[in-house]
């Protein structure tokens, strides 16, 4: 009888285990792994945070959810500028508000869901320096920051991002820019302008509010409660981000700089900058009223509508300069994917086709530099004036895993062939297309390099992006 009694326990124990087998598994996955809400990605990079009750890490991709977007604007021109921001903003996934100078005309209403939420900056007027200022309507867009701050809806965020309502995002590449750093700790990301003027009358280890800059979540709980603070110190100061940049040096924090963030303190066309963007992802473009239209033959509107089909692809890749040679033909291809294609009727290198044409003017007049990068003036050689093609269409092919990008011929050049023996003339090429891999992201810093198929006599050319080899010389 006891024996019997013994073997029953027995199997009532291994029963009772094997129901509570299970389920301690599941309460310990729970309690020591990242909840579901927070989907990993091959292009994050994982973010370590330690438990307080223990000694184990876990992994907390950065995502989209834990970057909340301050954008200022105001509504006398938020209209026109509207189509701007709606064009990158994504309704339930991105988080943040437009803060506005007055509420909003009832023209505006009902506020779409398309735009981000409105929100209406406090009243700075009431604070006791507001009459000291130098540039009063800068007070409000200096404490937005501390205004989404003292919202309150704070949870999960790790990143705030500031910018003007005529700055468009490139989301993924923020992404995957602001997960290479510390949430925990104290971080000021943007970049300086690309005037060397500008940056001397403000500072060169600034970051301009318009192109966006982004405070960790650690370093605004520090700033916020001082910014009035910061107004009484710096009342002589004009602009909003040099009253932040201050105020940051005075807590011991410094720029970190990421060549994505683009202010475009330029004036006319930009597309010999963006057809040699610097190896780095783009995150930003500022400043699209005072430019031309990105495409030809758009309005300025279509024409960011126009960038954002590539960017819904593969942002990756896109604006990243890719340079190769039909070396019978003698010619040398510098692709911007997503963006334009450049056919030069000469074998150039590398190392100088990667310096923007200076197809635009600068923002103030002064003496030169006048840029804080290289550039190539323009030219009536015809050995070094490219043709230029601008992207027409792109679409998935092959099961979705190749993307072809097809560039149309913008306009003939009105020059002579390149009279250089061995040289053939590019007039005939009408398109060009690219094909690259949907499936691979593009590696931040790494450069592709490519093939030209094409055959003579033939108006258009085909061309593949693929890794470039172990010691390949792009030249």
């Amino acid at each position: 009888m006891k024996h019997r009694f013994r073997s029953r326990s027995f199997v009532a124990l291994g029963k009772l285990l094997a129901i509570l087998g299970p389920l301690l598994l599941i309460f310990y996955t729970f309690l020591y792994n990242p909840p579901c809400n927070e989907p990993s990605s091959d292009m994050l990079s994982p973010m370590v945070v330690k438990l307080s009750n223990s000694t184990e890490t876990v992994n907390y991709p950065t995502n989209i959810s834990h970057i909340k977007f301050v954008l200022v604007g105001c509504t006398k021109t938020w209209l026109t500028r509207r189509p701007y921001t709606e064009a990158w903003w994504r309704p339930n996934q991105t988080r943040g508000n437009i803060f506005m100078d007055s509420p909003p005309p009832k023209e505006f209403l009902p506020w779409p869901k398309t735009s981000p939420p409105f929100q209406l900056n406090t009243d700075a007027t009431k604070l006791p320096v507001y009459p000291k200022l130098a540039n009063p309507i800068e007070a409000r867009i200096f404490r937005s920051v501390l205004d989404s701050f003292s919202l309150g809806d704070n949870q999960g965020v790790r990143w705030f991002v500031m910018a003007d309502d005529d700055t468009v995002f490139f989301i993924d590449n923020l992404v995957q820019v602001l997960a290479k750093y510390d949430h925990t700790k104290q971080y000021y990301v943007g970049m300086h302008s690309e005037s060397v003027i500008s940056n001397f009358l403000f500072a060169f280890d600034m970051a301009y509010g318009g192109a966006g800059y982004a405070l960790s979540y650690s370093l605004v709980e520090q700033l916020a409660p001082l910014m009035n603070d910061c107004l009484e110190r710096y009342p002589f100061m004009h602009t909003s981000d040099h009253l932040t940049s201050s105020c940051l040096f005075d807590l011991g924090v410094a720029l970190t700089l990421e060549r994505g963030i683009h202010q475009i303190d330029l004036l006319g066309d930009i597309s010999g900058m963006i057809s040699a963007h610097p190896q780095a992802p783009i995150v930003t473009l500022h400043h699209f009223d005072n430019i031309d239209p990105i495409f030809p033959n758009r309005n300025r509107t279509e024409a960011v509508k126009h960038l954002m089909k590539a960017a819904e692809i593969d942002q990756s890749r896109l604006a990243q300069q890719t340079i190769c040679y039909d070396k019978p033909m003698n010619w040398s291809v510098s692709v911007s994917w997503g963006y334009s294609v450049h056919i030069y009727e000469s074998i150039i290198p590398r190392s100088i086709l990667k310096k923007p044409l200076e197809t635009f003017k600068p923002w103030k007049n002064g003496p030169p530099p006048l840029y804080m990068f290289n550039t190539r003036l323009l030219t009536n050689d015809p050995c070094h004036t490219p043709h230029v093609f601008f992207m027409e269409y792109i679409r998935k092919l092959k099961g979705n895993s190749v993307v072809l990008t097809t560039y149309r011929r913008k306009a003939r050049r009105q020059l002579q062939p390149c009279f250089v023996p061995g040289n053939y003339s590019a007039d005939n090429i009408l398109r060009v297309r690219v094909f690259s891999n949907a499936t691979l992201r593009k590696e931040a810093g790494k450069i592709d390099c490519c093939n030209v198929l094409h055959m003579a006599g033939m108006n258009v050319m085909n061309i593949k992006l693929r890794n470039c080899r172990k010691g390949e010389v792009i030249a």
